[in-house]
């Protein structure tokens, strides 16, 4: 699997961020470096516990990760969930962070499908 085709399969513009990095070993390098960001695990563990701040915390960093890397999907699901914590929990709260739960699961699982054909 190429890196274009890892971003293909999850849904994230290869082209975008190529020009804005200009360094495809860049990219798999920071692309990469997303498996291990806790950014999502303290997402849904805060908002298991309700502790919505938290929660807001991780979906922005999310979002801002996704932008820089142009994992498009994956932001738009997590800019939504991140409006809708902005100022605490909203009824939306909890299908955007199924949403988001589904295009995190598709990053990684494209991500690791790369990386276990490039390693």
């Amino acid at each position: 699997m190429t890196l274009k085709e890892c971003y293909d399969a999850m849904g994230a513009n290869y082209e975008e961020v190529l020009g804005r990095l200009r360094s495809e070993k860049l990219i798999q390098k920071f692309a990469l470096k997303f498996l291990d960001d806790p950014s999502y695990d303290l997402l849904v563990t805060s908002m298991e516990a309700e502790d919505y701040a938290e929660a807001f915390r991780g979906a922005h960093t999310i979002k801002g990760v996704c932008s820089n890397l142009g994992f498009t999907k994956l932001l738009a699901s997590s800019s939504a969930l991140t409006e809708a914590l902005r100022n605490g929990y909203t009824p939306e709260a909890a299908g955007l962070l199924e949403k988001t739960k589904e295009d995190y699961a598709a990053t990684i699982e494209a991500l690791r499908a790369f990386q276990n054909t490039n390693s």
